[in-house]
């Protein structure tokens, strides 16, 4: 006989993953990588630019929040919400803490991404055909303790997830739409429960979506996921959606075409591709989300025999359209890995209900192929820190010295202690897994996701110095001051907004379009690979090289120092802060 859910699990497999291991485990998640690290290239500067022209806009500069633009170009991501969150932050910051204070919102934007995905995973997993079969006599799981067991599992999966880490932790449009698509998941998979606060958490979803950059996409997965809601299977303790709750939709959909279409947000992004784009997008998606992917897909087969009336069922049909709308998304957007983003709360959902029905000797497998895996990158994590510490071993500290050239590593006690715990509390895990205990459901996704948040943990704290170093524009910014002095003006020509947001921040210095030398503003900086295009001009209007500096870790970027042809008395100046 076959069962309408493959689902065969007893209540003792449902057991609670302890609160506070969770809370623990998503607090060492967030925190590092947001506190303690610098600016780093590109897309991450760059958008803190954004920001900081807009909370402190140079003077005379005319600054507008609704069409935000750095070195005089707009945000080609049509994005305005998170540069207004940062800017409102970075007003309240004091002097020299303004990047500290920009990411507060995002913290609270990658917080919410989790508890969105938590509550959207206990939502689905109680629709009764996402339940495990009743046993003939009792005992199969509680409908309240099978979900909950559930969104710890969702929950692990996306934490596990190789692609969130460096993008959920940069000040960038990426994390905003994120944040709010996962909102919007959230409301769509309660909306046949609690009418108030998924009308709210929809709202604020599409909302956020559409002032983020993505209006198209708000679109889409919130008029497809209200017809998956509409169309699912009635349920006892679900209610139907009535004509007010889709008059409701309508409006929000009707409000985002509107600010959208208000404040000029709508562009044709389409990039065309080739055949060969497909196994691109293929290598993209099998690194970003591993290991979800892989129960994602056995979820499918699994689950298959509700496949062929998916609408009818929301813990399949709304994890698949959100995870389709968005590869979509990628597709048709060029490839790239912030488009992805998005699809990973979907993606965790549909890995979650490949937990009820794994075999034993599967889940060995991905327990056993996780430790080897985090296992190893975690020592060769402590063996680099310590070539880089002691120059023994001494592979690992040539090739740091090779990449990294004029590094100079330093000793931090409290990211030793850090990393040390991290590692104790990893074996301890590794003990707990391979150890007797009574089976939970989650089991299998707590290595995977104890490693990620390990390596992670570890890459920054140890690595934090190495890393600032290799990915900021500190340390080129520093050699331009060697030339120019403390100065409060620097003039800019083919410059990349990243580079000038760099030049701003670290330097203390208001940027100039290029003209004349001036007393006030004697020093002109270009980008070497558009010396060629300018170097007629900058010549005729009297300027000449007077160095040129390359980025320590990166020499196809070098910024070139010009200084006035004919000496100006120049006059003493403050930096600006």
């Amino acid at each position: 006989m076959n069962h309408p859910t493959p689902a065969i699990v007893a209540q003792s497999a449902v057991r609670r993953l302890p609160r506070l291991a969770l809370l623990l485990l998503c607090a060492a998640y967030v925190l590092p990588g947001f506190w303690g690290r610098t600016l780093w290239k590109a897309q991450d500067i760059e958008a803190f630019g954004y920001m900081l022209q807009l909370a402190k806009p140079g003077m005379g500069e005319a600054v507008s929040w609704l069409k935000p633009t750095l070195l005089g170009s707009p945000d080609s991501n049509l994005a305005l919400l998170p540069y207004w969150l940062g800017a409102a932050f970075i007003r309240l910051a004091p002097s020299g803490f303004e990047d500290t204070f920009a990411r507060l919102p995002f913290i609270a934007m990658l917080m919410t991404t989790l508890a969105a995905t938590w509550y959207a995973v206990y939502a689905l997993t109680r629709h009764p055909a996402a339940q495990p079969v009743a046993f003939a006599f009792g005992g199969e799981a509680k409908p309240a303790d099978y979900a909950r067991a559930m969104a710890d599992g969702g929950l692990l999966a996306l934490l596990a997830c190789l692609g969130l880490a460096q993008l959920s932790h940069e000040t960038t449009p990426a994390l905003s739409q994120l944040c709010f698509a996962a909102l919007l998941f959230f409301g769509l998979s309660t909306l046949t429960r609690h009418r108030l606060q998924s009308a709210l958490a929809i709202t604020t979803g599409m909302l956020g979506l559409t002032l983020s950059g993505a209006p198209t996409l708000a679109l889409w997965l919130g008029i497809g996921g209200s017809v998956i809601c509409a169309a699912a299977q009635p349920t006892p303790t679900q209610r139907r959606l009535s004509m007010l709750d889709l008059g409701l939709l309508a409006l929000v959909c009707l409000l985002c075409v509107t600010t959208a279409g208000a404040l000029d947000l709508w562009r044709w992004r389409v990039v065309p591709h080739r055949m060969v784009d497909l196994h691109i997008l293929a290598k993209l998606i099998a690194w970003f989300t591993w290991p979800a992917w892989p129960l994602a897909l056995w979820s499918l087969w699994r689950w298959r025999g509700q496949l062929s009336q998916v609408w009818r069922y929301p813990h399949l049909g709304l994890p698949l359209w959100f995870a389709a709308v968005t590869v979509g998304a990628t597709w048709f957007t060029g490839l790239t890995d912030r488009a992805l983003l998005t699809s990973l709360p979907a993606i965790a959902t549909l890995a979650a209900l490949a937990l009820p029905t794994l075999k034993r000797s599967l889940g060995a497998l991905i327990d056993w192929f996780t430790l080897l895996f985090f296992s190893i990158c975690a020592l060769v994590i402590w063996i680099v820190w310590l070539a880089m510490q002691t120059g023994s071993p001494a592979t690992p500290a040539r090739n740091v010295a090779r990449l990294a050239p004029e590094f100079a590593p330093e000793f931090s006690v409290g990211a030793f202690v850090l990393a040390l715990v991290a590692t104790i509390a990893w074996g301890a895990l590794v003990k707990w897994r391979t150890g007797y205990h009574r089976a939970a459901i989650w089991k299998s996704l707590v290595l995977p996701a104890g490693g990620a948040v390990l390596c992670w943990l570890l890459l920054t704290s140890l690595w934090l110095p190495l890393l600032n170093y290799a990915r900021s524009y500190a340390p080129l910014v520093e050699k331009v001051t060697r030339i120019t002095g403390p100065t409060s003006c620097l003039q800019y020509a083919g410059i990349s907004k990243a580079q000038g947001t760099a030049l701003r921040y670290h330097a203390h210095a208001r940027l100039m379009p290029m003209q004349a030398p001036q007393s006030d503003c004697p020093w002109l900086i270009i980008d070497k690979t558009n010396r060629s295009l300018l170097s007629a001009k900058i010549e005729s209007i009297g300027w000449v090289e007077e160095a040129a500096i390359k980025r320590p870790t990166d020499k196809d970027e070098t910024l070139l120092v010009y200084r006035p042809a004919t000496p100006l008395n120049t006059l003493s100046e403050k930096p600006l802060n």
